[in-house]
């Protein structure tokens, strides 16, 4: 692949990456049909307790919070897509258990603890080898497209997903889609097993010798990682708890069925989509101003669907909220990737998800508490204040020295990577 090469889509034509993107397509679309069915079950089990959500949110990221360095060091240790084969196949076999409970009218609140905990655990160990597996995939040149565009198909199968969910809740029942999701594993791992080994651009590992504390080490000695990083921080335990604040806004404050909550979900993927696919046409590492400023701005929407009037308006303002949220998510993502070396991509990306999604416990269970008292608006409100305010705190102190920073850390050509011992 000529890194000269135009287009939006021009990272799917490297094979490896699109049959990683079909197969990534089918088994996130079925995540996504789960996380509505799960959620709509744990509101039919417990009255509606936001509590009880939260709880769960927390049992499903408490362990990327302990686990996720442990992660990335396996994953800059070890054959990443025999990791995520390995990750896909448990995750598999995890989620069938509880869909046969459900089927069966089995299913207790308890069950969906477990089953949030061990998934979490696999999690763990997947989310970060896959971040750092599409570089091998695709190669420095394009790695920018194909995050843009991971991140694109992830937003189709996020609003396919919960709007086939909603659907087949009403039509057959909670149970059903769990089991579609237990099965959709299958399309990633097929996906990983028609690679061509000798075509992924494998950098250099860190072996035994790989330790978590060099990869923090990596981080708190670059400047222009460690803002970005700051800044996922406050904005992942405040601004993005959608898990949490969307099925409580749909159901508390505007009533609805599961069908209307899929859709607001699947609104709010679709502007995420919609960011995505603006993302694809970047080329260089994003500067540290458009990083805090797209943080600003979607604080600023955030809180603004804390204040929608009505149903009608909440659609349109979740539409912009998505898109906002995947954009700053995306130019945060890329200007760590792409400043980090190759060597500590792996445990670079690994603090990166334990910050982005290891946070989300704690901020799960404040905001649980906050809606609790406040109600589902308040959420949004706080998510979206904190976020504006860090957005802009990382714009006055962020950009310095900026001009000093690489544009992107220097690799060497797939060739000379292959031709090494």
């Amino acid at each position: 692949m000529s890194a000269g090469a135009t287009g939006p889509f021009r990272a799917l034509r490297v094979r490896n990456f699109r049959l990683f993107a079909l197969g990534q397509v089918v088994s996130v679309a079925g995540t996504w049909m789960m996380v509505v069915a799960q959620d709509w079950l744990v509101l039919g089990l417990t009255d509606d307790s936001a509590s009880a959500l939260a709880t769960v949110t927390a049992l499903q990221f408490t362990p990327l919070l302990l686990l996720t360095l442990y992660g990335g060091r396996l994953a800059d240790r070890h054959d990443k897509r025999a990791l995520l084969t390995l990750t896909n196949v448990v995750s598999g076999a995890l989620a069938l258990p509880l869909a046969l409970l459900v089927l069966t009218d089995g299913a207790r609140l308890w069950h969906v603890y477990v089953f949030a905990c061990a998934l979490g655990v696999v999690n763990a160990v997947e989310v970060p080898t896959r971040m750092a597996f599409v570089g091998e995939l695709v190669g420095p040149e394009l790695l920018p497209n194909a995050s843009a565009l991971s991140a694109a198909y992830f937003n189709v199968a996020r609003i396919a997903g919960p709007a086939l969910s909603g659907l087949l809740i009403t039509a057959v029942g909670i149970g059903w889609v769990m089991l579609v999701n237990a099965v959709s594993y299958v399309g990633t791992v097929v996906g990983l097993r028609l690679m061509s080994a000798a075509e992924l651009r494998r950098g250099p590992r860190g072996g035994d010798r790989a330790r978590i504390v060099d990869g923090l080490r990596h981080v708190r000695e670059r400047r222009d990682l460690l803002v970005p990083m700051a800044l996922l921080a406050a904005v992942a335990l405040f601004g993005l708890n959608f898990q949490l604040t969307l099925p409580l806004l749909a159901k508390s404050v505007y009533h609805a069925d599961a069908s209307s909550f899929g859709l607001l979900t699947a609104v709010f993927a679709a502007g995420s989509l919609a960011a995505a696919l603006v993302a694809t046409g970047r080329r260089t590492r994003p500067s540290a101003r458009l990083v805090a400023g797209s943080a600003v701005v979607f604080g600023v929407l955030e809180a603004g669907v804390g204040r929608a009037s009505s149903y009608p308006v909440a659609v349109v303002v979740l539409f912009l909220t998505g898109g906002a949220s995947i954009y700053f998510v995306q130019a945060a993502n890329h200007r760590i990737q792409l400043g980090s070396a190759p060597e500590f991509r792996g445990r670079v990306l690994a603090l990166y998800t334990l910050i982005l999604q290891g946070s989300t416990p704690l901020g799960a269970l404040l905001l649980g508490r906050i809606m609790e008292h406040g109600g589902a608006r308040a959420g949004f409100l706080t998510g979206g204040l904190v976020t504006l305010v860090a957005g802009a705190v990382a714009l006055a102190v962020g950009s310095r020295g900026e001009a000093r920073e690489p544009d992107a850390w220097p690799v060497l050509p797939a060739e000379e990577q292959r031709a090494r011992p």
